[in-house]
């Protein structure tokens, strides 16, 4: 151990940076190779939720899309069916509806063969 002290020491006095490793080797130790691996236990398991969060919302955004799709096309089919309902209930109304002319035409055949008579 006095070799290792006497190392330590020697590259603390070359570079200050080696120094504040040599601290931190010191403080430590055996404990930051267990730092490290908790903390790559923890990098995986944010990678994981993210992948999972990022799955759904990809789910949630085709779900989302079909919906709008299936809407869409309710949509046009109602809107298909109204405009045909109302181009039917316009014809009726132009058969029920006479012309004045025509009105007319025949109120004056009727009034001559009243006289006819």
């Amino acid at each position: 151990m006095a070799k290792e002290n006497k190392a330590v020491e020697e590259k603390v006095a070359d570079d200050p940076s080696s120094k504040i490793e040599a601290i931190k080797n010191l403080i430590f130790g055996e404990n930051i190779a267990a730092y490290n691996s908790e903390f790559e236990k923890v990098k995986k398991e944010i990678a994981s939720k993210k992948k999972e969060l990022e799955d759904f919302i990809d789910d949630t955004r085709k779900e989302l899309n079909q919906a709008i799709d299936n809407l869409s096309t309710d949509i046009n089919i109602r809107i298909t069916e109204l405009e045909d309902n109302l181009a039917d209930k316009t014809d009726m109304l132009d058969a029920k509806k006479v012309d004045k002319k025509t009105l007319g035409d025949l109120l004056i055949n009727l009034g001559e063969k009243i006289n006819q008579k």
